[in-house]
C-alpha cells in the first residue's frame, strides 16, 4: 500500500492537514469520496435561473458596497447580458471586498434563493473569469475538510493521484474498466470479477473515477444520494469487508480454549422449583441455547436481547448457576450502582437459599467492605461478585473466573468490556472466559446481520404472563394541572408515581436545577404525600436510602433525572409522568417507560410535550404513542439517528460504515453476507486484499 510521502508532487503542509483527516496513504485518499457534487459544466444565463436550483453564472461586477442594517453585509450585483443577480455575504474579509470590486468579471455558484432585489446567492462560490477560462470537464466534488484544507487542494490531490496511477494515454473521465489497463496496485481488483459482474456491478477503478469525476450529465441526485452503480459497488465492497472481518473474529474465538462447564443437574433444578413463577418458552429457548454454549472448548459470545422487563435477569442467574455449580466463579457488571444493587439484592434472594456466598463490590464502598469483598473474590469464597465498573479494576483478582455477564452491555466501552475478560482463571492464562452481555435495547435486523454478525444473539420475545400492556398518553404542558390531578388520585389510592425530569442539553447541572425544583414544586402541591427525589449528583448511599423507601412504598411519588432509566423494578408503581418528553431519544423514553407496568395493575405512561415540536420530536413521540414493541422502536429509531448514535462508536468496537447505508441498501448486506462464505472458503488470498484496503484501521477490539 503506497504512502502519500511517496508521491512528490504532494507537499508537506498538503500531508499534514490530510493527515489530520487520517489520510495518509493512497488508498485513504481514493476511499475520502465526496459529499456532494457542484455543476461547473455550464454556465447558466441569469435570465435561465430557478428558484431552489444551484448554478454557475457569469458575469461582471456592477455593484459593490458593504451595508449595516438590518446587519453588516457585503453586498455586489453580477451582470450578464440577461440580467442581473445579487451576490449577498454575511461573513467576509477585506480581500473579498476588492476581490468583488466593480468591474470585475466573475464565475460564482450558489443556491438561487429569492431575495428582495429579486434572485440572490447568499455566499456563492467565486473565482475569476478569465477570457480563455474554460468550464469544467465534469461535476465538481465537494470533500469533507478540515481547517486549513481547501476544496481546490484536496480535487488536486486526487487527480494527482489518479493520474499517476492510471496509463497515462487514458483520459481522466474514461478510465478503462479492463483491470489489465490498472497499472496501479491501489486501484486495482481485490475481488474476483465473478463476484461484481455477475451482480452487475462496475469494477473498483472504474466506480473511483466515476464518484471523483461524474460525467456532466451524470444524475445529479443519484449520485448525492449514493444510489449510482459505482457507489453502490464501494458499498458493496465496504459491507462484504465488514462480514469478513467480523467472520475472522468469529472463527478466531472458536480457536482459543475456555473452560467446559457441564451443564447443571443440581442447582438449576433447585432454584427451578423454588421459583414462584414459571418460565415462558422463549426463557427456556434461551436458557437451553446458554447451556449448550457453556459445554463447549471455546468461549461463549452471546448477547442475550429482550424488552423491558422480558425477564433476562432470571435466565442470566441460570447460566451463573451452571458456572458455579462446577466450581467456577461468575461476575456480572452493570453500568450503574441503582442497577448493580438492584441486582445484588435479586440474586442475593434467589441463591441464598442454596447456599451461594455473593459479593457486592462499587466504587462507593468504605475501605473495610471493599477489603472484605477483595478477599473473598480472591479466595473463592466468593462464587458471585455483583459489582459495577469496580470489578475490572486492578484490584480485584479472581481465584477461578469462568463466566463474566455484562448487563447493559452497549454502556460500558470496549476497553472496560475488554479488563473484565482478562480477569479469568489466573492458573490458566491461555483459557479465556465465556461471556453472556445482555441488552434491553433490541437490535434492529440489519444492524444485527451487520455490527453483530460475529456474535452469537439469542432473543426472548415473550413477555411474562399477567403483565398489562402500559397505556401511553400524550398530553400538551398546557394540560399540567390534570396530570398532576392524576397522580394525586393514583397516590389516594395506595399506587405510586414517577415524574421524570428533562434532559436539558446533556448538562447535569441544568438537570440537577431542574429536578430540585420540580421537587420542590411538588412538595408544594402534594404536602399531604411523602416524595422522594433521586439523581446523578447524588451519593450513591443516598440514592440507596431514597431508592428503598420508594421500594418500601414508604414514598408515593419519586422525582427523578434519568438515573432510574435502568434497572428499578418497583410493581406498585403504575404511573409515571415525563416531562418535556420531546427532549429524550426513543430508546430512553421505552426504557423509562418500562420502570411502570411490572406488575398486574393497569399502568399509565404520560409523555409531557410542548407545543412548538421538531419533525424529529414529532415523529418520536407518535411512534411512543403507537407502540411498546420495543424491536418496532428500535427500529424506528435506527432510521431517526442512523447506527453511529444508536450503537455509539466507543461501545462498539467496530467501524462504522462511512459508505453504506443499512437502511438503504438491505440487498447489497443480504448479498455480502453471502459471499462473505464463499469468498472465504474459495478465495482466502482476495479476503486479506479486500481487508488491508477497507478495514487498515479496524483494531482488534471487536465485540469484545
Amino acid at each position: 500500500m503506497t504512502n502519500l510521502t511517496d508521491i512528490k508532487a504532494l507537499s508537506q503542509p498538503l500531508l499534514a492537514n490530510l493527515a489530520k483527516l487520517g489520510i495518509t496513504q493512497v488508498q485513504d485518499l481514493l476511499l475520502h469520496l465526496p459529499l456532494r457534487y457542484m455543476d461547473e459544466t455550464r454556465i447558466t444565463a441569469v435570465r435561465d435561473l430557478r428558484l431552489g436550483d444551484s448554478a454557475m453564472v457569469e458575469g461582471e461586477i456592477v455593484h459593490n458596497e458593504v451595508t449595516y442594517k438590518p446587519r453588516k453585509a457585503l453586498i455586489a450585483r453580477l451582470e450578464d447580458a440577461s440580467g442581473q443577480l445579487t451576490l449577498r455575504f454575511l461573513h467576509f474579509y477585506p480581500s473579498q471586498i476588492s476581490a468583488l470590486k466593480v468591474g470585475t468579471k466573475i464565475r460564482v455558484y450558489g443556491e438561487i434563493r429569492q431575495g428582495f432585489f429579486g434572485y440572490e446567492m447568499v455566499h456563492p462560490n467565486c473565482k475569476a473569469a478569465n477570457n480563455d477560462a474554460v468550464v469544467s470537464e465534469s461535476l465538481t466534488p465537494v470533500y469533507p475538510t478540515t481547517a486549513g484544507l481547501t476544496q481546490p487542494s484536496i480535487r488536486k490531490a486526487i487527480q494527482t493521484v489518479i493520474n499517476q496511477m492510471t496509463p497515462l494515454a487514458t483520459k481522466l473521465n474514461a478510465v478503462a474498466s479492463k483491470e489489465s489497463n490498472v497499472q496501479n496496485p491501489n486501484l486495482a481488483e481485490t475481488l474476483p470479477a465473478t463476484i461484481y459482474q455477475k451482480n452487475a456491478l462496475p469494477s473498483f477503478a472504474a466506480s473511483i473515477q466515476a464518484i471523483h469525476y461524474p460525467a456532466p450529465d451524470a444524475n445529479l441526485s443519484a449520485l448525492e444520494e449514493r444510489c449510482t452503480l459505482e457507489w453502490r459497488r464501494l458499498a458493496f465492497d465496504e459491507l462484504l469487508a465488514q462480514q469478513l472481518s467480523m467472520r475472522k473474529h468469529y472463527a478466531k474465538r472458536r480457536s482459543v480454549d475456555a473452560p467446559i462447564i457441564a451443564a447443571s443437574i443440581n442447582l438449576v433444578p433447585k432454584m427451578l422449583e423454588n421459583l414462584p413463577f414459571k418460565l415462558t418458552n422463549s426463557q427456556q429457548k434461551v436458557v437451553a441455547e446458554i447451556s449448550q454454549d457453556l459445554i463447549q472448548t471455546y468461549p461463549m459470545q452471546r448477547l442475550l436481547q429482550g424488552d423491558v422487563g422480558s425477564g433476562k435477569t432470571i435466565v442470566a442467574c441460570l447460566a451463573a448457576l451452571q458456572a458455579i455449580e462446577h466450581g467456577w466463579q461468575v461476575a456480572l457488571m452493570a453500568p450503574t450502582e441503582i442497577l448493580a444493587e438492584q441486582h445484588f439484592k435479586k440474586f442475593s434472594q434467589w441463591l441464598t437459599p442454596l447456599d451461594i456466598n455473593i459479593a457486592w463490590l462499587t466504587g462507593s464502598q468504605t475501605k473495610k467492605q471493599r477489603e472484605t469483598a477483595l478477599a473473598d473474590i480472591a479466595s473463592g469464597a466468593a462464587q458471585l461478585a455483583v459489582g459495577t465498573h469496580a470489578l475490572f479494576q486492578e484490584a480485584v483478582i479472581f481465584k477461578k473466573l469462568g463466566l463474566s455477564i455484562i448487563d447493559e452491555q452497549h454502556r460500558f466501552g470496549v476497553q472496560q468490556r475488554l479488563a473484565l475478560r482478562k480477569k479469568g482463571d489466573p492458573q490458566n492464562l491461555n483459557q479465556n472466559l465465556h461471556q453472556l452481555m445482555m441488552s434491553a435495547t433490541p437490535i434492529p435486523r440489519t444492524l444485527s446481520m451487520s455490527y453483530y454478525a460475529d456474535l452469537d444473539v439469542s432473543t426472548i420475545d415473550e413477555l411474562p404472563p399477567g403483565r398489562t400492556p402500559i397505556v401511553t398518553k400524550l398530553v400538551s404542558d398546557e394540560r399540567r394541572d390534570e396530570i398532576l390531578a392524576r397522580v394525586r388520585e393514583a397516590c389516594a389510592i395506595g399506587k405510586q408515581a414517577y415524574w421524570v425530569c428533562p434532559l436539558i442539553e446533556e448538562s447535569e447541572t441544568l438537570q440537577l436545577q431542574t429536578a430540585n425544583d420540580t421537587y420542590a414544586h411538588m412538595q408544594n402541591t402534594f404536602p399531604d404525600l411523602n416524595i422522594g427525589l433521586v439523581h446523578g449528583r447524588m451519593k450513591p448511599s443516598e440514592k440507596q436510602v431514597v431508592m428503598q423507601a420508594f421500594i418500601n412504598n414508604q414514598t408515593q411519588l419519586l422525582v427523578a433525572t434519568t438515573v432510574i432509566e435502568v434497572g428499578v423494578d418497583v410493581p406498585n408503581a403504575s404511573l409515571m409522568v415525563i416531562e418535556h418528553a420531546e427532549r429524550f431519544g426513543l430508546s430512553q423514553l421505552h426504557q423509562l417507560r418500562g420502570r411502570i407496568g411490572r406488575g398486574a395493575e393497569k399502568s399509565t405512561c404520560i409523555l409531557l410535550y410542548q407545543n412548538k415540536l421538531s419533525e424529529t420530536a414529532r415523529a418520536r413521540l407518535k411512534i411512543m404513542f403507537e407502540h411498546t414493541d420495543g424491536f418496532i422502536i428500535a427500529q424506528a429509531d435506527l432510521h431517526l439517528r442512523g447506527p453511529g448514535e444508536f450503537l455509539g462508536t466507543r461501545q462498539s468496537g467496530v467501524p462504522m460504515l462511512k459508505i453504506a447505508d443499512l437502511e438503504r441498501d438491505v440487498d447489497l448486506l443480504e448479498l455480502a453476507k453471502e459471499w462473505a462464505d464463499r469468498l472465504i472458503n474459495k478465495y482466502p488470498e482476495a479476503v486479506d486484499r479486500h481487508l488491508e484496503r477497507w478495514m487498515r484501521h479496524a483494531g482488534e477490539l471487536v465485540k469484545v
